[in-house]
């Protein structure tokens, strides 16, 4: 029995660090014996698409599939789809027949950012301004996460600035920075909404250049982002766990690979892609991490010790 993971880049810690060697174990932990195929794209889509003929020839029975663009890879999946292979979207949403889909509420997710930076600039913030840089525009979960910050800071603080930052890329961001920087002038901007914690250290950078100090978020619980929440230049960032997404999603595979249909206990949600596509899915609940319970958060699920945090617990 063979399953192909297909992960989408490496420059996030989060997918080599964390997301492939937990869905390996958890898959070999249900499926004594499985062949696994491991793929990483390099955040690139065409590749990704070659890599998905390679499982398929292979002869993978299930990919577990973080798709780098949700669109382009519409055609892989539907290849897959009519070869009789079942396709789990994992992390983002993938166009075209995918089988079930495991992620987090993304759309929770930008809105416990935007309610974060909306708490540390005060009472007084719809008198303040703010720069809004996004994650990559073929990336449907930032959509989702823009859509969701965009929800509670509407209205509610001016927005100076806003970018979509092609493959989340931290040095676009740190350009985007300086340039809305020179653009609004560094006394105009009293706080920055990061989509990710890679981008917020690009942004960190061009902020300490201009000599600014103001609230910036961030998502994926990297650990440079909590020494930066600990030094006190990023404000907060998300955590994901990411061993129950992992185990959800090999629990789905597992099940397909045996050739049966997971019920509503494994995906008792539903979502419906870009194409169009209802797929039955599992979302589970973010959580917001700043310097007040990191000890209660990411040390104690073992994503880092106190010690590498630079915390005391």
């Amino acid at each position: 029995m063979r399953i192909g993971i297909l992960l989408p880049e490496s420059k996030t810690t989060r997918y080599e660090a964390f997301d492939r060697p937990l869905l390996q174990s958890e898959l070999q932990k249900l499926l004594p014996g499985v062949q696994i195929d491991y793929y990483n794209a390099g955040q690139n889509a065409t590749t990704q698409q070659t890599q998905v003929d390679t499982a398929l020839t292979k002869g993978d029975k299930v990919l577990v599939l973080d798709a780098v663009d949700s669109k382009s890879i519409q055609n892989s999946v539907q290849k897959a789809h009519d070869a009789g292979v079942k396709v789990v979207a994992y992390d983002r949403l993938a166009q075209g027949p995918v089988d079930a889909y495991v992620s987090f509420d993304n759309v929770k997710v930008g809105q416990l950012q935007g309610t974060a930076l909306l708490a540390a600039l005060g009472s007084d913030a719809a008198s303040k301004q703010i720069v809004m840089i996004n994650g990559s525009p073929t990336d449907p979960n930032a959509a989702q996460f823009k859509q969701g910050a965009h929800s509670v800071l509407n209205g509610k603080v001016k927005i100076g600035k806003e970018y979509d930052t092609p493959e989340w890329d931290p040095n676009t961001a740190n350009q985007e920075m300086a340039g809305a920087i020179t653009a609004l002038g560094a006394p105009n901007i009293n706080g920055v909404y990061s989509a990710n914690d890679g981008m917020a250290a690009g942004i960190a950078t061009a902020l300490s250049a201009a000599g600014m100090h103001v609230p910036l978020t961030g998502q994926d619980a990297q650990l440079d982002a909590l020494q930066r929440i600990q030094a006190g230049t990023q404000t907060m960032t998300i955590y994901k766990p990411y061993q129950p997404e992992a185990a959800a999603a090999a629990a789905v595979a597992a099940q397909f690979a045996q050739g049966k249909t997971p019920g509503s206990d494994l995906l008792p949600d539903s979502v419906t892609s870009g194409s169009g596509n209802k797929v039955p899915a599992k979302l589970i609940t973010p959580i917001v991490v700043d310097k007040n319970n990191m000890c209660q958060t990411v040390v104690k699920d073992g994503l880092y010790t106190a010690a590498q945090i630079g915390i005391t617990c």
